[in-house]
């Protein structure tokens, strides 16, 4: 029996390279082997302040990214959150039967983006994980392909389904996680100590998917480097150049050692020039494909996709509501 999949990704900030290598080109890979739902989270976007308009156009965007990238929508469902209410009603559900104060006072996000005045941030906020958890379960979702940062959230979802087939019998299945370990976690180019961030403060942290060429080539050649010169793979003393190379090699379908022997003898100025040639390469043929895409053709796409998840998701919520006594 084949197996299903569900994945989603914010409508905020500027989908980047590290978004593609680390999931979307995941995705499309998968799409081979399994029943693939990919969602713009568009409610999860919503925990923190949104300018409408803006998020309106983010939809869109993304939806786009995903369609470029080559998620196929005759193969594949693509749909917005909020079109299926469903996705709220389980959260709710969760949060009274299955979830703990707890279990997301763990959660290292919350505790990443509240920083220390957690007190003043929305509950939302909070509670995402659970509404994560949600979009999860209502699927029988199989694999939840997820970069590393998001396998806590993961692991929540696993022990709230388990929490309510306790409880009421064998309604949920629990998922497995599925992460693409040499693009897991790609960093960013200001900083290899932290992720490369969609929503980071400096542009100069991300390389977007849809960037202007010349700037893409700027933000390569200004990317921090390590001490010495030698063109090697050593996370732990090169982590700059280690994770520069995780990218050069992603986008050339190279490998990281067939790099190491192409700049023998050559310094970190050659290596950027290389690097920033392939990923204009590589963005040049990404952004054809994504400007071909029309605004209404993806609008179509995602109701017929919200149509396609309804069904599924209404069945499982029934049975949800039957369980805990408020349908008869």
């Amino acid at each position: 029996m084949i197996k299903t999949i569900f994945s989603g990704v914010q409508p905020s900030g500027n989908l980047h390279v590290g978004n593609y290598f680390g999931a979307i080109k995941q995705w499309v890979e998968m799409q081979n082997d399994y029943q693939c739902l990919f969602c713009v989270v568009d409610y999860h976007a919503i925990t923190v302040k949104q300018d409408p308009e803006v998020l309106r156009r983010k939809i869109i965007e993304t939806a786009k990214i995903y369609l470029a990238s080559g998620i196929d929508p005759e193969r594949s469902i693509i749909f917005q959150q909020s079109d299926v209410k469903e996705h709220t009603e389980l959260a709710w559900i969760l949060n009274c039967v299955s979830a703990r104060m707890a279990d997301l006072k763990k959660m290292t996000q919350f505790k990443d983006k509240a920083g220390e005045g957690q007190d003043n941030v929305s509950v939302g906020l909070f509670a995402y994980p659970v509404l994560m958890a949600a979009d999860i379960l209502l699927y029988n979702t199989d694999v939840v392909p997820v970069g590393d940062d998001q396998v806590q959230h993961v692991e929540l979802c696993r022990d709230l389904g388990k929490r309510f087939n306790n409880l009421y019998g064998e309604v949920f299945k629990i998922p497995e996680v599925k992460i693409k370990k040499e693009s897991a976690r790609i960093m960013g180019l200001d900083d290899p100590q932290k992720k490369m961030s969609k929503s980071a403060t400096s542009e100069w942290n991300y390389l977007g998917l849809t960037d202007e060429i010349e700037k893409a080539k700027k933000k390569i050649m200004k990317a921090v480097t390590d001490s010495g010169s030698e063109i090697i793979y050593d996370k732990a003393n090169k982590p700059a150049l280690a994770n520069l190379l995780t990218i050069y090699s992603l986008a050339s379908d190279r490998s990281i050692k067939d790099l190491e022997k192409e700049f023998i003898g050559k310094g970190y100025g050659d290596f950027k020039k290389g690097l920033a040639e392939t990923m204009a390469t590589f963005l040049i043929s990404f952004q054809e494909k994504y400007s071909k895409i029309k605004d209404n053709d993806v609008k179509e796409i995602l109701y017929s996709g919200a149509e396609k998840a309804r069904i599924i998701a209404q069945n499982k919520i029934e049975e949800v509501r039957k369980k805990i006594g408020v349908l008869s």
